[in-house]
């Protein structure tokens, strides 16, 4: 798919609009995530209605609430929200939730450039109370942007950018981290709980989760 996914998660009981990944492969994820918990919560088969179109679609489609998925695209979260005058799901919002609720207050972020060096991440999660550690290099940094961009956003998983990517994080631990947060959709391809002893929130399995008690709700 060319560009971003645009949809509705489209159940029984609400309308969700869905402004997908910026590469195909996290949208996948999503799709898969929200229809399996719509269907544990209420039983049979609760199948998407995919639309394609711009956002403002979305809201003339009576959607009851936009959620983006993409960590990243959160950059306009709050312009998009005001412009809309709908509801997000907002990825960060339900991320710092979860990390509270398990008492996490220092946290490793993998992440896009964007999402590690930007505000619009560090800022959401500080207001939760959470300190927020990124790789201290701008070379790092530099690495899991291309990687992300260039490898997990087309699909591709190499056991050196894996290898590398847990180094990285023992450095995160080694500074305070007493979890890891992965910022972005595409970095769960390459990582996940099974390769670490500490606690790895996927921020999208925490959306996803937080996408279904809404239309359920």
């Amino acid at each position: 798919m060319a560009g971003p996914f645009i949809g509705i998660a489209h159940m029984k009981q609400k309308k969700i609009g869905l402004v997908g990944g910026i590469s195909w492969v996290s949208t996948l994820d999503y799709y898969r995530l929200i229809n399996e918990g719509v269907n544990d919560k209420l039983g049979g088969l609760h199948f998407a209605e995919l639309l394609r179109d711009a956002c403002l679609s979305l809201k003339r489609a009576d959607a009851a609430a936009i959620a983006l998925c993409a960590n990243t695209a959160h950059l306009f979260a709050d312009r998009l929200e005001a412009e809309l005058d709908l509801p997000f799901i907002h990825i960060v919002t339900e991320t710092a939730k979860v990390l509270r609720r398990e008492g996490h207050t220092t946290i490793g972020l993998l992440g896009t450039k964007f999402t590690m060096e930007m505000p619009f991440y560090r800022e959401r999660l500080e207001a939760f109370g959470i300190t927020v550690l990124t790789p201290a290099s701008p070379e790092t940094r530099d690495y899991v942007q291309v990687t992300v961009k260039e490898e997990l956003g087309r699909g591709l998983i190499r056991p050196e950018t894996k290898a590398r990517y847990l180094e990285i994080t023992q450095e995160l631990v080694g500074a305070g981290a007493t979890a890891l947060v992965l910022g972005c959709t595409e970095i769960p391809l390459l990582i996940s709980q099974a390769d670490f002893s500490i606690p790895v929130f996927d921020t999208v399995q925490i959306h996803s989760a937080a996408i279904v008690d809404y239309i359920v709700s």
